[in-house]
Order: C-alpha cells, then structure tokens, then sequence
C-alpha cells in the first residue's frame, strides 16, 4: 500500500463551545460510541470471512435498524463491539482508533528501536526472564548502538525481567536500556557482564530485504535471503536481489522467513514468480469469501511477470528454480505460509526449522464510508478502522485451512546458546539447509530439535503483527 500523502483534518470541537449562531451542521464532532458501533456491525456483516460463525451477523437477526442499534448500545467501546462479533476462529482480526498510524505500517513505517528479540523463561525455572536479539533492522538505532544477533539482556533500566514484569508496556517505552548477560550453559546461570545499551523509538522505515547473499561452497552458487516482511513498497528492492542472484548463476536457493509475520499477498505472489518463473498464467492462490460475497468477489492470482501484477510494473526476475529451501519457524505466518502452500503444487518446496503459525486467511482495510474505503465521504467524526479476516488461500490442489501450520521436513530448532549469524556458515539452520543441497557431501551434524518457546516476541508490539493484506 502505498503511503498517504494527506491527512484526515481532525478538529473535534468541544458542544460546551458551540453558541445558537453555530450552524450545527457545520461543526465537526466527536463520535458516539454507537456511531462506529454501527460502523463496525456494517463492516463485520458485509466482509466477515467468519460471519456465518456469528449469530448476530446474520442478515436476518434484527427486524429493525432500532433493535440493532439497542444491540449495539450494550456494549461499552467499540473495541468491545468489535470483540463481541468475532467468531472464536478468528485468531487474527484487529481494529484501531486511528488510521493514519495503521496506514504507515502498512508502507513499512514503524515505530521501533531496531531490536527484534524474543523473551523466554530462565531454564532454571527460577522465575526470571531473559531476552535475546534475533536480528537487528538496518539503520535502525540498535545497529548504531552496537546491538548484535545473540546478545542476551534478563534486565531493563537495571531491573530484572521477570514472568510478572508488565512486558508490553516496558517494551514501549520512548526509550530504555538493555543490561546484557552471558550464559553458562553448564551451569544454566545468567551473569550480568556490566555492558548496557541505551535504545530510543523512532519512527523507521524498514526495508525488508535484510540480507540477501550469494554463498560460494564447493562449487555451488547458493543464493541467501533473509526476508522480514511483504511489504510492497520494497518489491523493486527485493527484485534486484533476485537480478543480483540471476548475475551470480545460483542454483539453489535458501529463503529465509523464520522471522517473517508476513502481509501483502500480491508480493507474496511476485516472490514465488522470483523464484520460479516458468509457470506464468498458471494459479498461484484463489481467494475466497464469505457467502454473501463470494460470487463477486472469489478471485485468482496468477503467476504473472511483472511487479505488482501489472504491465507498467518491473519485469520480474526470475531464476526458474525447481526447488527452493525455505527456513521457518512459529513466527512464520500469514504471507509466510502462501510461499509454502503457492508454490508446493509446482516445485519441491525443502522446509527446514519448526513449525509455522497457521494462517490462511487475509484482510484489508475498512473504514467509515459508504463502501468501506478511504474516499472523500469517509466520516470525519473518528478514525477508527479495521483489518478483520475477509479471506482465505486455497492453493491449486486446494489446500486451505491449515490452522495448525506447516511441519518442517528437516526438524531443527534455534539454540539460544548457539545461535550463530543469518547468512554465515556456522549458522545451524543454514548449515542445515546447506548440509541438504549438498547432497551427503558432508556429515550430518546432530540437530537441536528442543524449541524454547517464547514468552514474548518483540513483533508483538508491531500493529500488523502476523496480517496479511489483499495487496
């Protein structure tokens, strides 16, 4: 989605102020909280992927707009609305108070120190919690900090993480200190190593092509690429990594998504022509609707060659892999996933890591309009809009509805003691990966197969964390 160039005037006017000379018709104010109650029934009802799952979304559950609106008057906020009419399969609908914030997101602006971490319970069950750098943004503050992949931190602003530290709003904050740690694994204990790291929020625009590579082994040319979200104000970044693989003659590919929640779909469908390239005009994924909207809307998308799905776009470049290796793990969701499921029905698809997160299904933006979109008759009285599911995948042999995920076909989960640097030999799931497509030129090495799981993963604070967008 591309950024917004103008802003919604926002002028909420306080009744206490207007005088009887005011037209009234003339004053912006604030809305009700029944004002985009209705607004959120009107969205849910028309777009819900889950819809029939929900009594109070069917068509027929009120006789009258004045028996909705008495419906709608119980509960206390539209968040609690919104809450109220989702189905308990809908693990990933979000609404917000304020688009402007969701919109930037969605162009790959973020709030953020540049650290993606995860935090995990101290193995020694002592109650404690400890955090470690997954990765870290490029020409964030934590890179110009000196924050580093694997470094360990169990306290903030000097005090210990615990399991009853309010971890969301610590992670929050405009700014805050990492106290970093070493670990004994022998002993289990975390031993404070007086290094700390001050860390500021800042708004960020984060290209998502991290490290892309060329990896020279035994005469095999094999491309790397850490990939951290679909987002497709990057798609001619992410192309010419592949034009740079193309000029490098790779052969095989290794992808890795293990931190990628995913989002637009259409990039997610340029990826997959990367990769490939020899199926043009054949199904990549059918998107389908709830019932009510199915028959217009059921839609197909190709294999195609050109960025985004359109002639004026980029031609793609393609490398016309039969297989490709894909490194996952629980993080990997939604647009994620579509790599896996798209491209399975057509190429070897080599899984390596642990299991993903299980989402199908897509969304896009509704706002207060007439026909849900950003248009000039949108209501000027809030700001609230929302991302429900409204979607799901179906791949070209039908798959769909993999709640619990994809399974790896090579099982190896990341050691925190041993985590090792994306895209450099060593690291154990791209040894993996590399051990693979070399074909028992070398000896397998013993995988850890035991995943700590977290506690809390810094993406969480990410307002699209795990989304996926029909872009």
């Amino acid at each position: 989605m591309k950024k917004i160039k103008f802003l919604l005037l926002g002028l909420l006017v306080s009744l206490s102020m207007v005088n009887c000379s005011d037209d009234l018709d003339d004053v912006i104010r604030p809305a009700s909280n029944l004002e985009i109650s209705e607004f959120i029934y009107r969205g849910l009802n028309f777009w819900s992927l889950y819809k029939a799952d929900v009594p109070d979304l069917a068509n027929d559950r009120f006789e009258s707009d004045a028996e909705r609106a008495a419906f709608l008057e119980q509960f206390e906020s539209p968040e609690a609305t919104f809450d109220g009419l989702l189905s308990p399969n809908d693990r990933f609908s979000i609404i917000r108070d304020d688009f402007i914030e969701l919109e930037n997101a969605l162009s790959g602006i973020r709030r953020s120190t540049g650290m993606r971490f995860a935090l995990f319970n101290d193995p020694s069950g002592n109650g404690n919690v400890f955090g470690l750098v997954r990765f870290v943004i490029n020409n964030s503050p934590a890179q110009d900090a000196g924050v580093q992949r694997g470094m360990i931190f169990t306290g903030i602003d000097g005090a210990q993480l615990t399991s009853n530290s309010d971890l969301g709003a610590i992670f929050a904050q405009d700014a805050f200190t990492i106290n970093l740690a070493d670990y004994d694994p022998d002993t289990e204990i975390f031993t404070l190593n007086g290094t700390d790291i001050t860390l500021n929020q800042v708004e960020l625009t984060i290209n998502p092509v991290h490290t892309a590579r060329t990896l020279s082994i035994e005469g095999e040319q094999i491309g790397y690429l850490h990939y951290t979200g679909f987002t497709n104000e990057f798609d001619d970044q992410l192309n010419n990594a592949f034009a740079q693989f193309q000029a490098d003659g790779v052969t095989d590919l290794i992808l890795d998504l293990r931190y990628n929640g995913g989002g637009s779909i259409e990039t997610a469908n340029d990826l997959s022509t990367m990769i490939t390239g020899q199926f043009n005009g054949e199904l990549f994924i059918r998107q389908t609707y709830n019932e009510d909207r199915n028959p217009d809307n059921q839609f197909d998308r190709l294999f195609n060659s050109n960025i985004g799905n359109g002639n004026n776009g980029a031609t793609i470049n393609s490398l016309n892999l039969t297989r490709v290796y894909v490194i996952t793990t629980g993080n990997t969701a939604s647009a994620s996933e579509l790599i896996l499921s798209g491209l399975d029905p057509y190429i070897d698809v080599i899984q390596v890591g642990t299991t993903t997160s299980g989402k199908f299904e897509g969304s896009f933006l509704l706002y207060d309009s007439p026909n849900f979109r950003r248009t000039d008759d949108i209501n000027p009285n809030h700001r609230y809009v929302m991302l429900p599911l409204v979607l799901r995948s179906v791949n070209a042999n039908g798959l769909t509805d993999y709640f619990d995920g994809f399974t790896p076909d090579i099982l190896i989960a990341e050691d925190f003691a041993n985590l090792g640097q994306l895209g450099v030999q060593g690291e154990p799931l791209l040894d993996a990966v590399i051990n693979e497509i070399l074909l028992g030129r070398r000896a397998l090495p013993t995988y850890n197969t035991h995943e700590l799981p977290a506690v809390f993963n810094s993406d969480q604070n990410d307002i699209l964390y795990q989304r996926m967008i029909n872009e």
